[in-house]
């Protein structure tokens, strides 16, 4: 707030002015403040850019995007918090200004009320002669301006006290803010991680996003009943499901053409049932994983069956060592083979 200090008389004037008061009482004084101007802070801005994920970008790209991410934003809350200590000291400050500058202003108040507001008239008419009328007009002067002073000095501590909590209020909220995308990046990466079988499965060599699937079709209440094997495997002699086969036609769909086999004679599992497929790592028949090329080919087949294994009703993946089931995700692998020459894939 800005109050505009009462001139009431200049020394010249004096005379003219007692007659003035002679003539009619004069109004008691009154301050005039302005409205009071309040000052912006500004704080960091979270991130906001989108999680879109490059179509070629690999599971490492991403957890080194929301790592990155993650550290970005706990920096920012550091900043924040850090900057709240700051607001808060201030705000000590400026109330504690404040508190002193009220009873200031209550007593030079006071004293103007009594010497001014009441009885302006009387107090200038009652002077002994013009020396004592010039030093009272003076006298009341002072205290007026000292009074504007004072309390221009309050208005400017609570106008302080007020921004400083607004910017406290701020910090807060953009603490809030980027400590909701700290958890947002960790989940991100947990999530996608551990979806995928973590870096001991795969190393972060994995395509970050697989394209999706065409969905099974499912029975009335959403679910998969069996199947019979009444389809032709197109893979061998025998035969499959038709979940089999549409879940054979959407990986094809996807890119994966290396050798693969499904139906197979004997044994108590889901092969012999045509609900089972194992995809290759080369062209044709079998040979375990021994280079990039065809680890990063396993990899990003799981990736595929794993991430559609809803919308194609899969009932577990088996992945070097590792076999992953919807409800309980993935575990320590124990079969007769290894599979590290094949994505095996059973189906629901």
């Amino acid at each position: 707030m800005t109050v505009r200090p009462r001139r009431w008389l200049t020394l010249a004037l004096a005379p003219l002015v007692a007659a003035s008061f002679l003539a009619a009482p004069a109004a008691p004084a009154s301050a005039d403040p302005d409205d009071p101007s309040s000052s912006s802070s500004s704080s960091a801005t979270p991130d906001e850019k989108g999680d879109e994920i490059e179509a070629n970008a690999t599971l490492n790209d991403v957890l080194e995007s929301s790592n990155r991410k993650f550290v970005q934003a706990k920096a920012a809350v550091a900043k924040s918090t850090t900057t709240q200590k700051q607001l808060a000291v201030q705000i000590n400050l400026a109330e504690a200004k404040r508190n002193v500058l009220i009873p200031e202003v209550n007593a030079i108040a006071a004293q103007q009320y009594q010497t001014g507001h009441l009885g302006t008239a009387s107090f200038l008419l009652g002077s002994n002669g013009s020396d004592d009328f010039l030093a009272k007009a003076v006298s009341l002067e002072e205290i007026n301006a000292l009074h504007d002073r004072k309390l221009h000095e309050l208005n400017e501590a609570i106008d302080e006290v007020s921004a400083k909590k607004a910017a406290l209020d701020a910090e807060v909220k953009q603490q809030q803010t980027n400590l909701i995308a700290m958890k947002k990046q960790k989940d991100t990466a947990d999530k996608a991680l551990a979806l995928v079988g973590g870096t001991s499965l795969t190393g972060g060599s994995v395509d970050a996003v697989s394209k999706i699937a065409a969905p099974a079709p499912r029975n009335a209440d959403g679910g998969f009943s069996p199947e019979k094997c009444t389809v032709d495997d197109p893979t061998t002699s025998g035969c499959i499901t038709a979940r089999t086969l549409h879940m054979y036609q959407e990986v094809k769909k996807a890119g994966f053409n290396r050798f693969v086999g499904c139906h197979r004679n004997g044994g108590p599992f889901e092969h012999p049932k045509g609900r089972a497929c194992d995809w290759s790592l080369q062209k044709s028949g079998f040979s375990v994983a021994h280079n990039a090329d065809m680890k990063n080919y396993g990899n990003n087949l799981m990736a595929f069956l794993v991430r559609n294994a809803d919308r194609l009703g899969i009932y577990y993946v088996i992945w070097f060592q590792q076999i992953w089931f919807p409800a309980t995700g993935w575990h320590t692998y124990h079969g007769a083979s290894s599979h590290k020459d094949h994505v095996h894939v059973s189906m629901l």
